[in-house]
């Protein structure tokens, strides 16, 4: 007689459509190969990344990976020692706007009335101010920048749109059942905002700090690219921009700037198609069968 069968819980269900997802596991594959070359990548390159090791712009071979720019520093030693700030940037910048939309959006969608009123026309005010040019005019008057002000910058700057997303989730969650139980229990309303609603909201959360993590890469490049970035270390938006503040395009050296812009845009991208996956994973209408 067979013994009665055991059925998948939440957790292992998630698994299972997780390992099925091919968009997840690509995305992940991308972004974690990146991540451990950024990690693992500066104690393995036996150059200095400021160090005039080689000739003057030496294509790749087997001494220098990546050739050397127009001074003959090692490309691929600022690659591996630049994808470390990336991450940097991108996780605390991201994580800095996932936190802020997220309290804004929470105490929104909650308390509703003239809280909802106020959080909201402050959220509009900073949408509407343009992000890229608020930097721009932060960054140029501060003479000493480092990657850690770079993050909380663009952090400040981003959480309009996650507040907004989050307040409308809150919104439709305040109205349900359980929420209702818990308020006619005496609970605070901090605590059902933790314990009820945002459980509801994990993954949703989640896939808001993906996004605003990719987005916080971006515009740290963007700042790096054009001379904006941190005035000390090295990033792969910083090593664009000395690319083309040498010359690299129309001298040809085409080893100089490829790289950095390409792996950003595969990271981004990896992060972006995750987002794509998980979302295929968390909700049951879009799973694969």
């Amino acid at each position: 007689m067979a013994g009665p069968t055991k059925e998948k819980g939440p957790k292992n269900e998630f698994l299972y459509f997780a390992f099925r997802n091919w968009k997840l596991r690509l995305g992940l594959f991308v972004t974690v190969s990146f991540l451990v070359v950024a990690l693992v990548g500066p104690f393995i390159t036996k150059f200095d990344p400021w160090g005039y090791v080689g000739r003057p712009a030496e294509p790749p071979s087997a001494t220098h990976w990546f050739g050397t720019t127009f001074f003959g520093q090692d490309v691929f030693s600022q690659f591996v020692h630049g994808l470390g700030p990336l991450f940097l940037v991108g996780a605390l910048g991201g994580a800095l706007a996932t936190l802020i939309g997220t309290a804004i959006g929470f105490t929104a969608g909650y308390r509703g009335g003239a809280v909802d009123e106020v959080l909201n026309m402050l959220t509009n005010v900073v949408l509407v101010i343009p992000t890229l040019a608020l930097l721009l005019l932060i960054a140029a008057y501060l003479k000493v920048r480092s990657f850690l002000m770079e993050a909380v910058f663009i952090g400040c700057t981003a959480w309009p749109w996650t507040a907004r997303a989050v307040r409308a989730q809150t919104l439709s969650l305040r109205t349900r059942e359980f929420v209702d139980l818990a308020r006619i229990s005496g609970m605070k309303p901090g605590k059902i905002v933790v314990t009820e609603i945002a459980p509801n909201m994990l993954s949703y959360l989640v896939m808001v700090f993906i996004l605003q993590f990719g987005g916080a890469i971006l515009n740290a490049a963007t700042l790096d690219f054009i001379g904006l970035g941190p005035t000390t270390g090295i990033s792969l938006g910083l090593m664009m921009n000395y690319a083309v503040m040498w010359g690299a395009l129309p001298l040809k050296i085409w080893w100089w700037f490829i790289p950095p812009g390409l792996a950003i845009a595969l990271i981004v991208g990896a992060l972006y198609i995750t987002n794509v996956g998980l979302d295929e994973v968390f909700n049951p209408k879009l799973r694969e069968k």
